[in-house]
């Protein structure tokens, strides 16, 4: 049953990092494309990715270094295709629109909600260990 909380507390994350894909891509004006899908399959990659870093990361209270770090470096590494306008552009500024709209909600979630799930939800990690000393 843990097992099961702690999954959901880390997946309340994908529909604000999908709310922020399609911000982005209606606030550029862009429609769904091939492109498009395909950031959103990147997006979900590093939602679920951030919430698995904040669950590492929350034991040792570096959740914030971890995912900003990871957060700050999709942006920037999107940033130049996201502002391209050479040969190749309109398939991969909405990679980008969405992946960038999406990191920028989910990292918001990531760093305010979803604590506060995975603390209500979540069993105690010295629950965890009392459990598997009675089981043995």
């Amino acid at each position: 049953m843990a097992d099961a909380q702690a999954a959901i507390a880390r997946e309340v994350d994908l529909p604000l990092a999908l709310v922020g894909g399609v911000v982005g891509l209606w606030i550029s004006g862009q429609n769904l494309s091939v492109p498009a899908s395909v950031g959103f399959i990147a997006l979900f990659g590093i939602a679920l990715e951030n919430g698995m870093d904040l669950d590492d990361a929350s034991v040792e209270g570096a959740c914030l270094r971890a995912v900003l770090m990871t957060a700050v470096t999709t942006l920037l590494g999107l940033l130049p295709l996201l502002f391209s306008g050479g040969t190749g552009s309109e398939v991969q500024r909405p990679l980008a629109t969405v992946v960038v709209g999406g990191v920028v909600t989910s990292t918001i979630l990531t760093l305010l909600v979803i604590p506060a799930l995975y603390k209500w939800f979540a069993i105690q990690p010295e629950q965890d260990v009392e459990q598997v000393q009675a089981a043995d």
